[in-house]
């Protein structure tokens, strides 16, 4: 194929992608500026390493929610394009009280085995007493949380992305607030130290939820209905949705603890070596919203379109997609780069070693943002067209098989003591799984209508 082919001419195209886009993008790059501020806020009571570690479990359990919004909302997406309000209103609920389920069975293992966990990557006593009562209060949010994400892809379902985005705002700016109220004990709020910083996550979170409520329930969304909806699945859709949707919960549950087993390796290198790594990773993440917004955007433009059933037309946003991604890819690392020191800086890390770890770090994660943008251009596509179970082998599966592995290796086998330099090596995980995402997108496996799927094994059984 030539250049051209991965261009559109239709400005419209990329209008409505950045309509999509856009918002999410404003989104993440609040959210995680804020993340940045509230650990700049906790770094300056020596908490960083303990919010950080306790953020381990709720790391886990938002990818399991994900895997239950991007699982189930596989089938909402596509009943957006195909206009079906009921069908909405039952996946929707579905969500709900999955979502709510599993952050509820969380929350009871967080308050039975909270100090086991912290002391499953860290073994400091001092650092395990501080994040088990973050972490105890935080796991809170937990419920509150999920259902936000639930909300937040019905409305990028619906290419209605503006409502997160206030929502998020709002809550954003309310977390950041409580923050400095309560960890520092300002205006006449008490000085509650790291639980200030747990307690400010946990209404914020319940903000955002309440908003979500209201909000749908005044302006009647159409995928907002009865709680009870979910009720009136038939069993037959329910294990179509369920054979589609498991794959994809499964892979980031296993994702998300594989993703914790990093920190647990890196714990190896010292203490400095793990701050380093918390405050790289909390930077980094602040030029990951190109990624998420694009993500989003992928996955409802071609779940909408392959709802309508026009197979040919998703083909041809896929190679568009494809091109707007190269084009983001090297963007993303020059930015990455040019304020990896200035913002690292904003944290009282515990020596200037430390302070150029992160540095290195928050760069080497230029890297990886460049190959996540083709990544995540074969995941949003995968997940649209219901190819899970490949994306479980390619997510988690390689995650396992080689990432996890080759980092054990770098730190237990051949001692390497440079974090910055492990975390570069470990890089080759994401090459391996750009390199055959990329074969499993241009075989076309995934360009499938569900809806249209699920008809045709309605009229067989009849």
């Amino acid at each position: 194929m030539a250049i051209r082919d991965y261009i559109s001419d239709d400005k419209e195209f990329y209008k409505k992608i950045a309509a999509i886009a856009v918002p999410l993008c404003l989104q993440q790059i609040l959210n995680s500026s804020m993340g940045v501020v509230d650990s700049a806020m906790v770094s300056q009571i020596g908490g960083i390493t303990a919010v950080g570690t306790a953020n381990n479990i709720t790391g886990i359990s938002n990818e399991i929610t994900f895997g239950i919004t991007t699982g189930i909302g596989i089938y909402l997406t596509q009943y957006f394009g195909a206009k079906k309000e009921l069908e909405q209103q039952r996946i929707f609920n579905l969500g709900l009280w999955a979502c709510s389920i599993t952050s509820l069975l969380c929350i009871v293992a967080v308050f039975l085995f909270g100090p086991q966990m912290m002391g499953f990557y860290v073994d400091d006593p001092a650092v395990v007493e501080q994040a088990t009562i973050y972490l105890k209060i935080v796991a809170l949010s937990f419920v509150p949380s999920s259902m936000v994400m639930m909300f937040s892809y019905a409305y990028r379902s619906a290419q209605k992305t503006i409502v997160p985005f206030v929502i998020g705002v709002i809550g954003a700016v309310t977390n950041c607030v409580l923050n400095y109220l309560l960890i520092f004990g300002k205006f006449g709020f008490p000085e509650l130290k790291i639980a200030g910083a747990a307690i400010a996550t946990l209404a914020a979170n319940v903000l955002n939820l309440l908003l979500h409520v209201i909000y749908a329930k005044k302006t009647r969304q159409s995928f907002f209905g009865s709680i009870t909806a979910a009720r009136s699945i038939p069993l037959s859709q329910m294990k179509a949705i369920m054979s589609r949707a498991w794959p994809l919960i499964f892979n980031e549950t296993v994702f998300g603890f594989g993703n914790t087993l990093y920190v647990k390796a890196f714990n190896n290198l010292g203490t400095a070596a793990l701050e380093s790594y918390y405050v790289g990773n909390q930077v980094a993440r602040m030029f990951t919203f190109v990624t998420f917004g694009l993500n989003n955007a992928i996955s409802s433009m071609l779940g909408n379109t392959l709802g309508k059933n026009d197979i040919e037309g998703a083909k041809k946003q896929g190679q568009y997609f494809v091109g707007l991604s190269m084009a983001l890819s090297v963007l993303s690392v020059g930015v990455v780069f040019l304020f990896a020191r200035p913002i690292s800086s904003l944290f009282s890390l515990s020596s200037a070693a430390a302070f150029e770890d992160a540095v290195a770090i928050v760069r080497i994660f230029s890297l990886k943002i460049a190959l996540r943008m083709f990544i995540v251009l074969v995941f949003a596509c995968l997940r649209a067209g219901g190819d899970s179970k490949f994306l479980m082998f390619l997510d988690s599966g390689l995650m396992w098989g080689l990432g996890i592995p080759l980092t054990y290796i770098c730190v237990y086998l051949f001692r390497m003591d440079n974090i910055a330099q492990v975390f570069l090596v470990i890089q080759l995980e994401q090459v391996v799984r750009m390199v055959l995402g990329l074969f499993r997108y241009r075989s076309g496996a995934w360009l499938r209508n569900l809806t249209g799927a699920e008809n045709r094994q309605k009229q067989a059984k009849v």
